[in-house]
């Protein structure tokens, strides 16, 4: 009986380390991926700059926000996309939509209002991806390059691929998240919103979780 227990914990205890080692495997794969994708970056022609949302500041775009909005109307102005569309509903202590202070500032540097559409409803990643199709569909606007923080792109660009939306990453060339003390926090952010959003995908499939 006893060498039956100590053979029952030596099961338990390889099947608690090989699981330790698939959760560390995955773990590692899932940095490693946020960290590699945050330099790739997409040179082609598409029809609009899709800039996902952040904080505004006193109805004007955060340091965050304006890096995103400035990139796109870089690539507009160079030919890379024929529009912008800016997404980012109201938060509790604004009075404006980011997206449509985004889009007052994207006119004030250049950009022809008729080439900027905007959704504002949204408050998160997803949303702002799924209602940013929605829109663009008003505009025929069917190739999209997104825009945000490098460290925000895989997550972007899997939740776009999974929308079935053909998108291309252009993240911001330069970043408010420079030193350490501001780019571990949000690279551990996303590396953990990242794993949520890849393990709810069985769910999604099985039309358990929205």
């Amino acid at each position: 009986m006893g060498v039956l227990h100590e053979n029952e914990k030596k099961r338990s205890t390889r099947v608690l380390l090989l699981l330790s080692l698939l959760v560390l495997l995955t773990v590692s794969h899932a940095a490693y991926s946020i960290w590699s994708f945050a330099s790739v970056r997409y040179w082609g022609k598409t029809d609009a700059a899709i800039v996902l949302g952040a904080a505004v500041w006193d109805s004007q775009p955060s340091p965050v926000f304006r890096e995103r909005i400035d990139h796109a109307i870089w690539l507009y102005q160079n030919g890379y996309v024929q529009g912008i569309l800016f997404t980012g509903g109201k938060s509790a202590d604004s009075a404006e939509a980011e997206s449509e202070v985004a889009r007052d500032y994207a006119i004030k540097h250049g950009v022809h209002p008729a080439d900027i559409l905007v959704e504002n409803r949204s408050t998160i990643t997803e949303e702002n991806l799924s209602f940013a199709l929605e829109v663009a569909r008003t505009a025929n606007w069917r190739s999209f390059t997104i825009v945000s923080d490098p460290l925000h792109m895989k997550r972007s660009l899997a939740m776009a691929h999974d929308l079935g939306m053909e998108a291309y990453s252009s993240p911001t060339p330069t970043s408010a998240y420079q030193s350490l003390k501001t780019k571990a926090p949000f690279f551990l952010r996303e590396l953990f919103y990242y794993l949520g959003y890849q393990a709810s995908k069985p769910l999604r499939w099985l039309g358990l979780y929205r």
